[in-house]
């Protein structure tokens, strides 16, 4: 007899995981949705989420006119960082360029440049830069006193002993910004792609009135929670799976740890989406609602994981809430393992709090899931 009841259970079961996965992939516009906008987005954000700056103006102030300050003014015109030269005049000049952002920043070369070079004094660079654009800013600070630096480096006497330095970059040599991005493109994709499918199926079955069905089904909640569970967590690992493989063969940006722990916690963090998409869904008693729901979630969700600025420049109170971000760690892991063959200790170090969020949001989901079928 408990055999019976138990292989009616799994078959009740797999009727429902078929229902909903008949649900989402009936329709071939919804079948497109779920694969094709998530790889567009991988595609135009990994060039969008540039780090680099590239075609800026740069305002320059010669006021020595010697060959020193026109060998720096001819490598900055050089450099494909930037697009073009503005020549600036006087100090009046360069205020107008930078309060009407004809140009990021402005170097003031002083009267007495050339000569202090010549003597083997030292001699200094102005830099003006504008503040509103600050990140940028400080990267054209970094090309500019590269090519400045290098000019110095040139003007030591052959064979003299000047400072120097070997600087090695360690799991990204070239520096790419594609390499640090791509990764974590890969965790903010899938969050938003695995929100989206969940928050709407209990939604959809209220609005298209078939919600009182299932409850006076045979079928029990917890059947019905993971009926509706699986269809999200399937496709998720698909994209998942699928950003796997493209990532080295069209971006080359190499995969250096282990599958099996990128799955599980691929799978883990799956998981605790699940659980925030289904405690959206059962709030919500339209799709409409659902959706804004879950950009609702979605915002914190990318802001407080550590992608758009790191969580350490963060307020203190603001670097606690982030403990409850499964982003967060699931972020540090993909990183992880694209890019250092992060070794399992350190995966699980990040796994078991994601673990702990992921039974936090199934618990609060099935909760109030039954709560609302009472």
């Amino acid at each position: 007899m408990r055999r019976l009841f138990r292989g009616s259970g799994l078959r009740r079961l797999g009727a429902m995981i078929v229902k909903e996965m008949w649900a989402v992939l009936r329709d071939p516009k919804s079948r497109v949705v779920l694969f094709v906008p998530p790889l567009m987005q991988l595609f135009i954000f990994t060039f969008a989420t540039t780090l680099d700056v590239k075609n800026v103006d740069i305002g320059v102030l010669d006021r020595s006119s010697g060959a020193h300050s026109a060998e720096i003014v001819s490598r900055i015109a050089g450099s494909p960082n930037f697009r073009e030269i503005v020549p600036l005049r006087s100090p009046n000049e360069l205020k107008d360029a930078i309060d009407n952002q004809r140009v990021i920043a402005a170097m003031v070369i002083d009267e007495d440049f050339d000569r202090n070079v010549t003597a083997r004094r030292p001699a200094t660079i102005g830099l003006v830069l504008d503040g509103r654009r600050s990140n940028a800013a400080q990267i054209v600070a970094g090309y500019l006193t590269q090519i400045v630096g290098g000019v110095g480096a040139d003007l030591v006497p052959r064979g003299a002993a000047g400072p120097g330095s070997i600087v090695t970059n360690w799991y990204n040599p070239s520096l790419d910004y594609i390499w640090f991005t791509l990764p974590s493109l890969v965790a903010i994709i899938t969050s938003v792609a695995g929100l989206a499918i969940t928050s709407q199926s209990v939604a959809r079955e209220r609005e298209l009135g078939t919600f009182d069905q299932l409850m006076v089904s045979p079928l029990r909640v917890h059947e019905i929670l993971i009926g509706k569970m699986v269809p999200p967590f399937i496709i998720g690992m698909m994209n998942g799976s699928l950003y796997l493989v493209i990532a080295p063969l069209v971006f080359g940006v190499p995969f250096t740890g282990s599958l099996t722990l990128f799955f599980l916690s691929l799978a883990m963090y799956m998981l605790a989406l699940i659980g925030i998409g289904m405690f959206v869904s059962a709030l919500s008693q339209t799709q409409q609602q659902a959706f804004l729901g879950t950009f609702l979630v979605t915002t914190p969700l990318i802001l407080l994981s550590g992608y758009a600025s790191p969580i350490d420049n963060m307020p203190g109170w603001l670097q606690i809430v982030t403990y409850l971000d499964p982003a967060r760690y699931f972020l540090v892991i993909v990183q992880g393992l694209f890019l250092k063959a992060m070794p399992a200790a350190a995966v699980f170090h990040q796994l078991w709090p994601l673990g702990l969020i992921a039974v936090a949001t199934l618990s609060a989901s099935a909760w109030l899931f039954r709560a609302r079928m009472e």
